[in-house]
């Protein structure tokens, strides 16, 4: 499964939207958050925290990763909004998933690349804690006064709690007790290998239980797609401005385009199903992102090597 993650990752997807379509359940739904959260344990895991203390000193790479992901992704999505469809909804789904970087898959992806999976995976943490901080600013920013009307604090506390806090905390306790018995080493060691069947069950989840939700709104859901597809041209260009502005090497260059072009579908999706009821289709619109990053991401694979080559 390691070897064919990114097969497993595809046809989960698939799976889920025949399945959504054909068989549709509606209990799915509950099944989100917690597979999320097991999802962030198993990738915290993978990042020690001494690993995370050399993180933070590594500047100049995770001083590129902060600026492509929350100073020039903004702008991209500031210079598309006024473009984007005039309903509230589908707008707000849009600067959900597009303000947040992503922090599982990618590292796959990268990886695929030739990037510094290793750099980009230990800045995840950090990564995740500055988006749910920085998301309701940039949301106001853009929506203004309409944010206190549409989004409840309640659940961006409740995201941060049970799919950051809590995962990394547990993560975190686990690293100690493998490194004192051989019980917590084996622990450890089992739930690294639950890596990619719990981003599949996770990807199959939220497709299958977000493809009943398009009915008639299928036409306005269509209508972000064409941004997505921007989004995912102009960040390769942008991401390597900011990745020869710090004057990163190759490996590294890499993986901040990367880190700047995905976006963290799966840990908004809650966000925006907690939204009330006449903004259900934010949910949908946030999902509709994953389907088309999934196909960007393998023409990313073959494309960002030859944007950016390796160097003598």
């Amino acid at each position: 499964m390691e070897r064919h993650q990114v097969g497993v990752y595809a046809g989960a997807i698939v799976v889920g939207g025949v399945a959504g379509y054909v068989a549709p359940v509606g209990g799915l739904g509950h099944a989100i958050n917690p597979l999320i959260a097991a999802l962030l344990y198993v990738t915290f895991l993978q990042v020690p925290a001494a690993e995370l203390v050399r993180s933070l000193r590594d500047t100049r790479f995770l001083g590129a990763a902060l600026a492509v992901n929350f100073a020039v992704v903004p702008l991209v999505v500031a210079a598309m909004f006024p473009f984007l469809p005039d309903d509230r909804a589908v707008r707000l789904g849009v600067l959900l998933v597009l303000l947040a970087p992503c922090i599982d898959y990618v590292i796959v992806f990268s990886g695929l690349a030739g990037g510094d999976a290793r750099r980009l995976l230990a800045a995840t943490p950090v990564l995740l804690i500055a988006q749910m901080l920085l998301l309701p600013v940039y949301l106001y920013a853009f929506l203004g006064a309409d944010l206190a009307d549409i989004v409840e604090p309640g659940p961006f506390v409740e995201a941060f709690l049970v799919l950051i806090a809590a995962p990394l905390a547990l993560a975190w306790a686990t690293q100690a007790w493998a490194a004192r018995r051989p019980a917590g080493r084996r622990t450890a060691d089992a739930a690294g290998t639950a890596m990619v069947p719990l981003m599949a069950a996770t990807l199959f989840a939220v497709v299958a239980s977000q493809v009943p939700q398009l009915g008639g709104n299928l036409a306005d859901i269509a209508r972000v797609v064409p941004f997505y597809a921007l989004f995912l041209a102009a960040m390769a260009f942008a991401g390597l401005a900011v990745a020869r502005l710090f004057r990163l090497d190759a490996p590294g260059s890499r993986a901040v385009v990367f880190t700047g072009a995905t976006r963290n579908s799966l840990v908004v999706l809650p966000l925006a199903l907690a939204l009330p009821g006449e903004y259900a289709i934010a949910a949908a619109v946030v999902v509709a992102q994953t389907l088309v990053e999934v196909v960007g991401m393998l023409v990313y694979v073959r494309a960002v090597p030859r944007l950016v080559p390796d160097r003598p």
